[in-house]
């Protein structure tokens, strides 16, 4: 191996890879219970050892510039490596075992778990492992999960939050479906469609109508509180609703109503108490889980 040529430190590295999974360096240096000042010193020295710009400098975000995005996915297997080496020099009195409780939407926990529950399985067998499928918000501040996936970020000052990725979410519905009542031109086609709502429909029609689809109640003829259902209500052409493109794209029978429609971002976060810094089964199953789900990160972002 070539020493001369390793330049930068670690603490560089991890600086970079901070400031670009949480978009900003004060969003980062909270995350590494650091300071502003010094993410930058050290992004900067990142920068001149490398002999690139990493990032585009904004008032309040940092933007990755093409040398930063293609350096990205190699830091991520340095952190990654990282966290691997720090959990083995832990020795076998801190054992990673016990129960780690995780709650996640349906729709997560359905078609995202899964996968990465084989791989916890696989480097972590001690950890047991609880599924909580529901789209209603666990209290983690009473316990009631230990780990959550969702796609707001959370207020409560106990918690500690990560986002991990930003998923896109379209209007949908089943090429069968438009192929019958006719593909709309223009939002004021939509007026005739069919909607599909997924809890309070009332809800939904102000949160279209906000993003320029004025809706009406009527339209809404099916609602329900699972977003499996829903999902599979849409593949079944009960009409139009909104859904990821990670969800859509890969069942082949959905399509895009109205693509000049801005799309809506779909935020991933990941969520835990304070015990995230005591426990090691938990920041294990977190760390793992920050890991596989960033995968959702829609190209371009």
């Amino acid at each position: 191996m070539n020493w001369k040529a390793v330049s930068f430190d670690w603490n560089q590295v991890r600086a970079f890879l901070a400031t670009a999974e949480e978009g900003s360096l004060s969003a980062a240096a909270r995350a590494l219970d650091s300071t502003q000042p010094t993410l930058s010193r050290q992004v900067s020295a990142l920068e001149r050892a490398l002999g690139v710009t990493l990032f585009e400098r904004g008032h309040r975000s940092m933007t990755l510039t093409v040398p930063g995005v293609e350096l990205l996915e190699h830091v991520r297997e340095m952190g990654e490596a990282a966290t691997r080496i720090s959990l083995v020099a832990s020795g076998q009195s801190q054992a990673v075992e016990g129960q780690v409780t995780i709650t996640a939407t349906e729709l997560v926990a359905t078609y995202h778990l899964p996968q990465i529950v084989a791989r916890i399985r696989k480097e972590a067998p001690l950890v047991e492992l609880e599924i909580l499928a529901s789209n209603r918000v666990r209290d983690l501040g009473r316990r009631e999960a230990d780990i959550a996936i969702r796609h707001a970020r959370p207020e409560h000052g106990e918690l500690i939050a990560k986002r991990v990725a930003i998923m896109t979410a379209r209007l949908f519905a089943a090429t069968a479906y438009l192929d019958r009542v006719g593909r709309p031109e223009s939002v004021d086609d939509l007026q005739r469609l069919d909607f599909v709502g997924l809890d309070d429909p009332d809800r939904m029609v102000v949160e279209l109508s906000s993003r320029g689809v004025p809706i009406t109640r009527d339209q809404i003829k099916i609602h329900t509180s699972s977003s499996t259902v829903l999902l599979a209500l849409l593949e079944q052409g009960a009409g139009v609703s909104i859904t990821t493109m990670a969800m859509a794209e890969p069942r082949g029978t959905l399509e895009v109503v109205l693509p000049s429609l801005p799309p809506i971002e779909v935020p991933v976060w990941l969520v835990t108490h304070r015990e995230l810094h005591t426990s090691r089964r938990i920041r294990f199953v977190f760390d793992l889980l920050a890991e596989e789900l960033s995968r959702l990160q829609d190209p371009g972002r």
